[in-house]
């Protein structure tokens, strides 16, 4: 295993904090640092794990104060912006359409209306407005001569329990 200096040591405790995986830190470790280290390796800087159990108070105050940065602050993740999304998914259809790929773009095209409106889902307005714009519910009428002998014992029914709960009893 290669020693690393305090740079890549940090280096690898914040992203482990960001929730990077250790093969993924692993793998920037090697494309930034020319450091090889084994995924099992790298776990040893994260104090979740069962291999950084012994981890320095340094590097676990460092961990623990990286991610709590990371969960409080969403603000400086570009995509977590709707704007940054949309770009993206924008420059996302625009080669897939160049290059031809229209199940792509229209797939991309279908991803960014629903972030900008829900207009492909099944989600459904509702108003609850009457329709004079009140919201006071308009009095059933009943045609009584065209009910049936059942129905108007129904009614009566209803009608009278209606009287007695007015009359609280």
């Amino acid at each position: 295993m290669a020693k690393l200096n305090r740079e890549q040591q940090t280096y690898a405790v914040q992203a482990l904090a960001c929730f990077d995986s250790p093969s993924v830190v692993a793998a920037s470790l090697r494309r930034e640092f020319n450091v090889s280290l084994t995924p099992q390796s790298v776990e040893a800087y994260d104090p979740t794990k069962k291999a950084g159990r012994n981890l320095s108070l340094r590097w676990k105050s460092l961990f623990e104060e990286t991610r709590k940065t990371f969960l409080e602050d969403t603000a400086s993740i570009g995509i977590s912006h709707r704007a940054v999304r949309l770009r993206a998914l924008q420059r996302m259809a625009d080669k897939a359409e160049n290059q031809g790929n229209m199940v792509l773009a229209s797939s991309l095209i279908e991803q960014a209306a629903k972030e900008v409106g829900d207009s492909y889902t099944n989600r459904q307005k509702v108003d609850h407005t009457s329709s004079d714009g009140s919201m006071t519910p308009k009095p059933a009428s009943f045609d009584l001569a065209s009910m049936t002998d059942e129905e108007l014992e129904a009614y009566r029914t209803l009608a009278a329990a209606a009287e007695r709960n007015r009359k609280g009893a």
